[in-house]
């Protein structure tokens, strides 16, 4: 937690045209989340006195990510300081640090919040600052606005790079966007704003000239161009999945995670790994896995909405979809599928089965081929499976169906009926055989093989009988 109280506004009105997209910027997900919900992770890790998210008119789908935060409606759009004013009656009275954050840059942590925060408590010149603006260095500063730094230290300008000197324009520290303000000072300043400008719009960097008129102090935290990444298209987009990815994956194996092959791996935002866990190349975690020690997952397998518990073994080439549950030391194999299923402890499917809407209890074994028909083509219904069963290969279990404990069922069984514990459920056609049939057809295909080769017909009909 910071020094001193701390609110949050959270800028989530722009409309994103860029992205050619008919879902609200904010809510295009990096590593499964919503760039809105990894700025509201970010502000929460401050435990702030107050988070309120900034959205524009007809945001209904914002509003409804930023839950349990109070939103307010941006209606004219005209600017940033414009939008820090539609959420002013959050931050009105309040005398602790506000955090001007933007929803579109998702990937700042909260340790840099927490120093914007704490910078509002100090200056080069010895004074409390009223606004910190936090910077950074890019390689290529481009059009960025450049912030101008006093001898002391201390910031005394945000120029835009198309108002800035040559002089102003060779500065490497260029503005990163999110603002931290004394709220004391905050309604004042943000009064003072106006829009004398090419686009008639309220800017809140000009706070930073307002206050330095005033005789306040403005101060600078820095923070490396990979944190403050803004994101205006899809390029961009890719660009921050890339760099969560790797921050994701160096994170799994400082807790204890091998990945062989890290760059092949893909996490989620909420992906949790346990100590010891082996992951091979080319997995995917969707959203909502727990994996717990000891896992082994092998390539080319994909997770999601699964917990799978210690010791057991997945893959490779495994789908395991939301709702399921393995279990210790459980066994999922290559072309196996499971879905709101739970395999207990011990348990194997080792390959190409379909396991849907199932229990399955400890030291069962599935064989090859097997399915559980949960679909009717109207309502899903459960398989029921005991311990220690046995399924033969290539069986369908049509549910709603059980099979009790230590049961068999027979390959190529097709089972509709319950089968009770300790018992062989069998339900195939009896098998016959047709002494000599084999000889026979042979005989026949060869016959018509070797005059079709010789170019006869068949003999007419004479027409009689």
């Amino acid at each position: 937690m910071t020094k001193r109280p701390v609110a949050v506004i959270i800028l989530a009105a722009g409309k994103g045209t860029r992205m050619r997209s008919d879902r609200p910027k904010v809510l295009h997900p990096i590593a499964g989340r919503p760039m809105l919900r990894w700025a509201i992770g970010a502000a929460e890790a401050l435990a702030p006195e107050r988070i309120g998210v900034v959205i524009g008119p007809g945001m209904e789908a914002v509003a409804a990510a930023a839950a349990p935060y109070s939103t307010r409606i941006q209606e004219r759009q005209a600017g940033t300081a414009d939008a820090v004013q539609a959420a002013r009656d959050l931050v009105d009275g309040f005398d602790g640090a506000v955090i001007i954050a933007f929803a579109d840059t998702p990937l700042v942590p909260a340790e840099t919040y927490r120093r914007l925060a704490d910078a509002l408590g100090r200056s080069a010149a010895d004074t409390p600052s009223a606004i910190a603006v936090l910077g950074m260095r890019p390689k290529d500063p481009a059009q960025y606005g450049r912030l101008v730094v006093a001898d002391d230290g201390s910031l005394t300008a945000i120029v835009e790079y198309f108002d800035a000197t040559p002089d102003q324009r060779s500065i490497g520290l260029c503005n990163a966007g999110l603002m931290a303000f004394d709220g004391r000072f905050l309604p004042e300043l943000l009064d003072a704003i106006g829009n004398d400008n090419a686009k008639g719009e309220f800017y809140l960097t000009d706070a930073v000239g307002v206050a330095r008129g005033r005789g306040l102090s403005c101060t600078v935290v820095e923070a490396p161009e990979e944190e403050v990444m803004g994101i205006n298209s899809r390029a961009e987009l890719a660009a921050a999945e890339a760099r969560a990815q790797e921050q994701l994956r160096t994170a799994a194996m400082a807790g204890g995670a091998t990945l062989i092959d890290p760059a092949t791996v893909y996490l989620q935002a909420d992906t949790q790994l346990g100590r010891d866990v082996t992951v091979e190349p080319s997995v995917v975690f969707g959203p909502g896995v727990v994996v717990e020690d000891h896992v082994t997952i092998r390539g080319f397998s994909h997770l999601e909405g699964v917990v799978v518990r210690q010791g057991a073994i997945i893959g490779p080439f495994a789908r395991l979809r939301p709702g399921s549950e393995v279990q210790a030391d459980a066994h999922v194999g290559n072309f196996v599928e499971l879905k709101n299923t739970v395999l207990g402890r011990g348990a194997k499917a080792n390959h190409l089965a379909y396991l849907g809407d199932s229990d399955i209890g400890a030291g069962s074994n599935i064989g090859a081929g097997t399915i559980t028909c949960n679909y009717d083509g109207y309502l899903k219904h459960r398989t029921v499976i005991g311990e220690n069963v046995f399924i033969g290969s290539n069986s369908a279990l049509v549910a709603p169906v059980a099979v009790g404990d230590r049961a068999n069922v027979a390959a190529g069984s097709v089972i509709t009926r319950d089968v009770d514990a300790d018992a062989l459920g069998v339900a195939r056609a009896r098998q016959h055989g047709i002494e000599g049939w084999a000889r026979t057809y042979r005989a026949r295909k060869s016959a018509e093989k070797a005059a079709g080769k010789a170019g006869k017909e068949p003999a007419p009909s004479s027409g009689e009988g």
